[in-house]
């Protein structure tokens, strides 16, 4: 049982249609970097797949806290103008480089003590690198591999927003009409709007910061919640709608609400048939109500950032990871898992493809303008962040929970993709997406591969 506590005027009894069970992964604490090796860090090393790996051609058609932080990089850079689609150079990207991407990516694991990790990038002409080091279980021994899928947290809402952009497109969904307009027994500011929800500047408060929370969801680690249960948790607004912008889940499990009534199916079914199915992304699933597709990652906390702290295991009883009720809590704000190539390919898709519409992809940068006036360190526009690395502006997101970490981010001027997923919540993704990037960067540029206006 989920201990009792005071109802609050909150969200819960307003949601009495809310039965499907939806899930959401949490936040774990950082805990500072590692700053050497541990011995159980060192082998398997790094795998390296020993040449790209074609990529089909798009089709048209407390450790209980938020799930991410969008603040993993220092942001420095204003809302990209426009998204253009990768071209197609004459000269594939320089592949021989493989082996230094390979050498980084396994010292960086061993300064960090990550237990595990996999990477895939993705050149201007689709040619994909996959690297993978470390365990996906360490007491069994389990290596990573480019196959083994890891829980994305946070990279979950750029499916959910993509799913919200859809419906505007074909006039199910308003970006401008009020959240109770397709919630009407919702308890809410009636002047909260879609777009808010999407940009984070709704004010609702992120129930992931209720500390009451942590207690509720740890006593009973494979239980699923429910939407209703979460929202029961959301507290007192962080400010009136429109007024300022502070990241929230509370957003995003809202989001897939509307997405699963206005799209008349539930949201896993809607992500397979509009998205996973189209775009050949098989090793991802929806973990509150799919099955794995293939190894699954476990996922590790330290008590300490020690570099010969003990890794510990939060993996459940059930094949969700961590577990269920963390992974149940949240819905569209982090329900997903999916092995690093599938998550580039998915960001090259949704950033410089087909998956929306050139209108909707412009009004999902667009929307960063908005909320930089409130961000002193960059911008959110709808489900995406805006980033400098490396010297070349990005446009991405990054994901947080108990025990994993992730970022995924795409180089509209370069035409890279990059996704790193690791099982560890203390170490952030982006030194590594940095590092990385700077190798694959500049063999684009050797090889004259860097794309055009």
């Amino acid at each position: 049982m989920v201990p009792s506590r005071p109802r609050r005027a909150g969200l819960r009894r307003a949601l009495p249609f809310l039965s499907l069970v939806v899930l959401v992964p949490l936040v774990s604490l950082s805990l500072g970097p590692v700053l050497s090796a541990s011995p159980w860090t060192r082998s398997p090393d790094i795998v390296a797949l020993p040449s790209p790996t074609g990529v089909p051609p798009l089709p048209s058609p407390s450790d209980v806290l938020p799930i991410s932080s969008p603040t993993d990089i220092p942001p420095t850079l204003a809302p990209s103008p426009s998204l253009r689609p990768p071209s197609t150079p004459d000269v594939s990207a320089d592949v021989r480089m493989g082996g230094e991407l390979a050498s980084s990516l396994a010292t960086i694991r061993t300064e960090y003590a990550i237990p595990g990790v996999s990477v895939a990038i993705t050149f201007p002409d689709g040619t994909t690198w996959a690297g993978a080091g470390g365990f996906a279980d360490i007491v069994a021994g389990t290596p990573v591999t480019p196959d083994t899928a890891f829980a994305l947290a946070s990279l979950t809402k750029t499916f959910t927003s993509a799913l919200i952009l859809r419906l505007a497109e074909e006039g199910e969904v308003s970006l401008d009409a009020t959240v109770r307009t397709y919630l009407p027994d919702l308890r809410i500011d009636p002047g909260i709007t879609v777009r808010q929800l999407l940009d984070h500047t709704s004010g609702l408060a992120d129930f992931f910061f209720d500390k009451a929370i942590d207690t509720a969801l740890l006593a009973e680690p494979d239980r699923h919640w429910t939407e209703a249960e979460a929202l029961e948790y959301v507290d007192k607004s962080y400010f009136e709608p429109g007024r300022g912008w502070h990241y929230s889940n509370t957003n995003y499990l809202l989001l897939g609400v509307i997405a699963a009534r206005m799209g008349h199916a539930p949201l896993a079914e809607q992500f397979r048939q509009r998205f996973l199915g189209p775009l050949g992304l098989d090793s991802a699933f929806y973990q509150p109500t799919e099955v794995a597709r293939g190894p699954v990652a476990h996922g590790y906390r330290f008590d300490t950032g020690a570099t010969d702290a003990p890794p510990i295991d939060l993996t459940g009883a059930g094949p969700i990871v961590p577990f269920a009720s963390v992974v149940t809590a949240a819905g569209g704000a982090g329900g997903l898992a999916a092995t690093a190539t599938d998550v580039a390919r998915w960001a090259r898709a949704l950033y410089g493809g087909d998956v929306l519409g050139a209108a909707s992809r412009q009004e999902m940068v667009d929307g960063g303008a908005r909320t930089a006036r409130y961000r002193p360190f960059g911008a959110y526009g709808l489900g995406v962040q805006f980033l400098d690395i490396a010297g070349q502006p990005t446009v991405g997101h990054s994901g947080r929970l108990l025990g994993f970490r992730s970022a995924v981010r795409y180089l509209p001027e370069a035409g890279i993709t990059i996704a790193v997923l690791t099982n560890q919540s203390r170490t952030d993704p982006g030194i590594i997406v940095d590092a990385l990037l700077r190798i694959a960067m500049r063999a684009v540029h050797d090889c004259g591969c860097r794309t055009g206006r």
